[in-house]
């Protein structure tokens, strides 16, 4: 069971994608791994043919306890996390309140319903059994869209209450924690957006709205060739020590409905081009709020970005997210008197705060990336 939160202890397996016999790669999706944030896809990290399942749909399993075996000489390794020494430690927010310690006696199996892993986990936290769903499903299963229908005819809203003041506690914790050992200092700087806005409204004119490119992804562009520049805003804290990161993986902070967010990664954000920066954006948003986004994307981040968006507060400080040593928060676009020269005009501009740790960085370096930042967004054809 890969840990996907600092203060995670343990995950309900709700669905395997695999079987003895199969032949599995490194990479590959073997599971579905019910979390308090949702459903998150488990990758295998080891290839070979499975051999046995040991784990059972239902069960809640502890950190770092096998799931399953894969090859007849290599004991209980599959579905975790790599040694971390290979890959870097988990970054987001607990996943979960306190969880219940799995009994030494597996338990029995049950007839399971076939259903989405969005839909069992609708299902389990408005406190509803899914055989007594009518699926709308391939097959008859039952989806998210069967579980909310009838939650709002049973009028269940107390059970998805109870659901989100646990995640809100363990979001709280979390946070809490991160202050705590994290020594944070902020460096803001406030940027005028006006040119970049007029480019991407004129490259966005003749464009259907799914194909459109908004300010967050040329701002999550813009950054990520910033800790190009700035490589002491882009790794981990790894034992104590800072590791750098070799890669560029922006984590995006996502809210989501109902409350909560997580903050998945957009893997070598610098290397992409803002039409897939956009896409990568897009597909993270829709999996992460129907539960299905997968382990890698929730432990590889290296620098987080949080936006307000495009309307409300001006300004936002965040907190860093462990064992990230950087956050990036993005107040909403705003006109304001700007200096050009001789003149004033009204302009765009918006404000940016760098959340930094100053175990390895201090107010030079963060001073820097908000310079480099903005040079990036004043030359929006380069990104």
């Amino acid at each position: 069971m890969p840990s996907l939160g600092a203060d995670m202890e343990a995950g309900t397996l709700v669905e395997w994608l695999i079987q003895p016999g199969d032949e599995v790669h490194r990479g590959d999706v073997v599971a579905v791994v019910e979390t308090q944030k949702g459903a998150i896809e488990i990758e295998s990290f080891e290839a070979g043919d499975v051999s046995e399942l040991l784990a059972q749909v239902g069960q809640t399993v502890p950190v770092g306890e096998p799931l399953a075996r894969i090859g007849e000489e290599t004991p209980e390794v599959s579905a975790v996390l790599p040694d971390p020494a290979d890959t870097a430690p988990p970054y987001i927010p607990s996943l979960g309140p306190d969880v219940q310690k799995v009994s030494a006696t597996p338990p029995r199996p049950t007839a399971v319903v076939a259903a989405s892993p969005a839909a069992r986990v609708a299902a389990r936290h408005a406190g509803l059994k899914l055989s007594e769903l009518r699926g709308s499903g391939p097959d008859g299963a039952v989806v998210l869209a069967d579980v909310e229908i009838f939650a709002k005819n049973a009028a269940s809203s107390k059970q998805a209450t109870d659901g989100l003041s646990e995640m809100r506690k363990a979001v709280a914790a979390a946070m809490t924690r991160a202050k705590q050992e994290i020594p944070h200092f902020y460096v803001s700087h406030t940027i005028e957006t006006q040119g970049l806005s007029e480019w991407l409204a004129a490259r966005n004119k003749d464009r259907p709205p799914a194909e459109r490119i908004l300010l967050g992804a040329a701002i999550v562009k813009a950054a990520a060739l910033a800790a190009q520049a700035v490589k002491s805003l882009n790794g981990h804290i790894v034992n104590g020590e800072f590791v750098p990161s070799s890669e560029i993986n922006t984590g995006v902070a996502i809210a989501l409905r109902g409350g909560g967010l997580v903050a998945p990664a957009l893997l070598n954000a610098d290397r992409m081009s803002l039409e897939e920066v956009m896409e990568g954006m897009r597909d993270l948003v829709t999996r992460a709020r129907s539960g299905r986004l997968r382990s890698s994307e929730l432990t590889s981040g290296t620098l987080t970005i949080s936006s307000l968006g495009e309307s409300g507060a001006d300004s936002m400080t965040g907190v860093i997210f462990p064992p990230q040593v950087a956050l990036l928060a993005v107040g909403a676009p705003q006109i304001r008197p700007w200096v050009d020269g001789e003149k004033v005009a009204p302009r765009e501009v918006t404000n940016f705060v760098l959340s930094a740790d100053h175990r390895v960085c201090d107010g030079r370096q963060a001073s820097k990336f908000l310079t480099v930042l903005a040079d990036k967004l004043s030359r929006p054809e380069e990104l």
